[in-house]
């Protein structure tokens, strides 16, 4: 023994037994294709997983949300890697804190789950832009996304080299809990069907994952979105939610890839929500059909999501056509609930995978938010006012706000209006949201959603604003979505400039508290007030930030963006505020945008209010843009 361990030191050990010996020792992850199994070294496998993203999820809950993943009887956490929320600005890369997605896996391989990885670069989630990084429309306003054309792939090789060597060292061959990282993502849904760049984007992929991890690729799962998805030499999953039968389900993979395991990469148990609609769902005894099923089968399978999140800050996306952007909460009605509650479709899936897996009996707390009352706001200064614009100068035109790099927030153009009697005010496209006003008095407003950019101005008045918001870049389709106004802005079809431009990237919001109070503020405008935790002794509890009987706008604590609210169109009225944000003392501060609340309250309540009992139109929320004067 002592001799056979001295020749493999040295190297020197004859061929065959050199190799059957490291084999032995080595991790594998593969496909056994005759017999339509993964294999864990060498073993049959099948993974039953959940998606969880770290930057939905504060990172202080990364633990806690995976150990409930593991009790409901998961053996692996899926995550999408977000290329914008790692390189916000071209060449300036950031994996701490809440980036940290090594550490996320590490926690997963702790806590022993297995991951799988979805880097992209695409990677949708109803994230802004796709999770792309929307400085790209700044390099290459016309750059071919998802394609082969050569600025996209320059851009998308430098970012690869960045993340991929950080990724190496988790996978499973290498000795880590990656076992499997899917290449690009639902390509089939898109238009471009460019099979040069899907293959160019697997040899960069295998170039640094080799055979440690299995490549592999996720589209709808029938025939027409498998046409252009797979890629030659790629292991191939579909996704689907809640079926009458699975078997059919997997029908036509099965006719492009007869043998190895089945899967699912994306069994849906609720569904994303936008603004306006109904709050999406899923049954939950349909979920459990499908899931006994799914087993039944041997299929290995992905619940999206059992644990949704939120989309803090400016994160969310939008869907087109038509134009429709997302709702804050990512709450997916998942069983893992956005605060992080066990739900009943919770304890519904865990018995039915107790009936085909051994489950562990872990013990797992709920952590309920907690009812802290009414916060009072207190009205500061208009937006107009206040020194959170950056000054771009004037333009002859009005400019995108990629080509000046603003990449959240809200773009003020104005402009002087001449002396007319009829005023027909056009403007070519609007992206997304735009607040008309002359001489700061709001007249209207002219609406992507819904195919509004014209309307009828009063005959006094010598100054123009538009006030453009940014919805949310879209994440599928069509993605080439430039924010701002795009083409001319006319008046009675007559051109209108020079246009000067205020940007209000709502980054920073830490000067608004230290203003003085004021009596009344013209809107859009900021408020802020204080709230003291109680002098309990134990720490802070999660909680929901109502915003019934505002308007429409984004809210901070500490600083820290937890997203835009629209209590007056819905469905979702309070904002998760999760314990970790919450210090001894806290200020609260608002942009509202459309109507102060009688009161100028808030409340922090102990669950989410969600408007579910109808479906309004934005027209409905807002008459004045309706009847222009």
């Amino acid at each position: 023994m002592i001799s056979l361990l001295c020749l493999l030191l040295l190297g020197s050990l004859p061929g065959s037994l050199s190799l059957s010996f490291v084999k032995y020792q080595q991790r594998s992850f593969e496909i056994d294709y005759e017999h339509d199994v993964f294999l864990k070294d060498g073993k049959p496998f099948r993974y039953i997983s959940g998606s969880l993203h770290y930057f939905r999820v504060p990172s202080m809950y990364w633990r806690d949300r995976i150990q409930k993943y593991r009790a409901a009887g998961l053996n692996a956490v899926c995550t999408y890697i977000e290329w914008k929320s790692h390189e916000p600005v071209k060449g300036k890369y950031d994996f701490s804190g809440q980036n940290d997605f090594e550490h996320f896996i590490k926690i997963a391989e702790e806590e022993n789950m297995l991951v799988i990885l979805r880097p992209g670069p695409y990677i949708c989630a109803e994230r802004d832009f796709g999770g792309y990084p929307p400085w790209l429309l700044h390099e290459n306003p016309e750059m071919g996304l998802r394609t082969n054309e050569s600025s996209h792939t320059h851009y998308v090789y430098t970012w690869l080299s960045q993340l991929m060597p950080r990724i190496q060292p988790l996978l499973y061959g290498n000795g880590g809990p990656v076992i499997m990282v899917q290449v690009e993502n639902e390509y089939g849904s898109y238009w471009a069907c460019d099979h040069s760049y899907t293959a160019w984007l697997r040899d960069v992929f295998r170039s640094y994952i080799g055979d440690k991890a299995v490549l592999f690729t996720t589209d709808g799962n029938d025939s027409g979105y498998l046409k252009c998805g797979p890629i030659r030499g790629v292991f191939i999953t579909v996704d689907f939610g809640t079926v009458g039968n699975v078997t059919k389900a997997f029908e036509d993979l099965r006719k492009i890839q007869p043998h190895g395991p089945l899967v699912n990469s994306e069994f849906y148990p609720g569904w994303l929500t936008h603004w306006g609609d109904m709050e999406a769902g899923g049954s939950i005894e349909s979920v459990v059909n499908t899931t006994r099923q799914l087993l039944y089968s041997n299929a290995s399978f992905n619940f999206y999501m059992f644990h949704g999140g939120t989309n803090f800050g400016f994160t969310s996306g939008a869907n087109n056509p038509p134009y429709s952007p997302q709702i804050t909460s990512y709450d997916y009605d998942a069983p893992i609930s956005e605060s992080g509650n066990l739900t009943e479709k919770y304890y519904a899936i865990k018995a039915v995978l107790a009936e085909f897996t051994q489950t562990l009996d872990l013990h797992v707390d709920d952590n309920p938010p907690f009812n802290y009352g009414v916060v009072k706001l207190d009205p500061k200064t208009s937006l107009f006012n206040s020194a959170a614009g950056i000054p771009f100068g004037y333009f002859d035109k009005p400019q995108t706000l990629e080509s000046l790099e603003l990449y959240s927030g809200f773009m003020l153009y104005e402009a002087s209006l001449p002396p007319t009697k009829l005023r027909l005010l056009q403007i070519g496209r609007i992206h997304d949201r735009t607040y008309v006003y002359v001489d700061k008095v709001l007249k209207g407003v002219l609406r992507r959603t819904e195919g509004i950019s014209s309307m009828y101005i009063s005959n006094t008045g010598t100054l123009l604003s538009l006030l453009v918001e940014n919805q949310g870049h879209i994440n599928y389709s069509n993605m080439t979505d430039l924010k701002g106004i795009l083409g001319n802005v006319t008046l009675n079809g007559s051109p209108l400039g020079p246009w000067r431009h205020t940007g209000y990237p709502m980054t920073n919001v830490s000067s608004i508290p230290g203003l003085p109070t004021s009596t009344n503020v013209q809107l859009p405008a900021f408020y802020s007030g204080t709230f003291q935790l109680p002098n309990s002794g134990q720490p802070p509890s999660d909680t929901f930030v109502d915003m019934t009987g505002w308007g429409k706008g984004v809210l901070y604590v500490n600083d820290i963006n937890l997203g835009r609210y629209w209590p007056s169109l819905g469905p979702q009225i309070t904002l998760y505020l999760p314990a970790p944000y919450l210090r001894q003392d806290n200020v609260f501060v608002i942009l509202e945008l459309e109507k102060e609340h009688p009161n100028r309250t808030i409340s922090l309540v102990d669950k989410p209010v969600l408007n579910k009992t109808q479906s309004v139109t934005d027209s409905d929320t807002m008459k004045i843009s309706v009847v222009y004067v």
